[in-house]
């Protein structure tokens, strides 16, 4: 039975595309979605697998089916719908914070809420946005705002530069 298959597998791997598809059409009755290769062989060598030796047992099939949430087993994908992550920046502070700068001798004063800011009685997404509007140019929020310095990630700090005196040390 193994060289039946081993076999069998051998044929497919040597078939072009054209007469894979082929194939795939006269062992699942559909026509395939791709044209990758070892795609078609995979699919069709599976298949061809269960007609000699039988498909999984009732009971690896019900466990698929419930590890699934009831999806569909048969290779057709179901749409999963994708949540949202919320990025989370440890930089920017609590909902109920006020935040304070003078810039060009006046006071800013912007209030963090829950999912934003507010300034002067407006809400904007995010500190950007309210620098872009008391400033009139694009600017880094944090920086702006001195929650962080200029050069600054997500993840930490950008490395220094090595100068010329640190190459010559080494």
């Amino acid at each position: 039975m193994q060289e039946e298959i081993g076999a069998g597998l051998d044929r497919l791997r040597d078939l072009p595309i054209k007469e894979l598809r082929a194939k795939y059409c006269e062992v699942f009755g559909a026509p395939p979605k791709t044209t990758n290769k070892y795609h078609l062989v995979r699919r069709i060598a599976w298949q061809l697998q269960v007609a000699v030796a039988g498909d999984l047992p009732e009971r690896a099939l019900a466990r698929a089916a419930e590890i699934a949430d009831d999806g569909v087993l048969d290779g057709a994908r179901q749409a999963v719908p994708k949540r949202k992550r919320k990025r989370f920046d440890w930089r920017l502070p609590a909902p109920g914070t006020e935040l304070s700068r003078v810039y060009r001798d006046r006071r800013i004063l912007v209030q963090v809420v829950a999912g934003g800011f507010e300034y002067e009685g407006q809400r904007y997404r995010s500190l950007s946005a309210v620098a872009r509007q008391v400033t009139g140019t694009r600017w880094n929020g944090l920086v702006f705002f001195g929650l962080a310095k200029r050069g600054e990630t997500l993840r930490g700090k950008r490395p220094k530069r090595a100068g010329k005196d640190r190459r010559r040390a080494a």
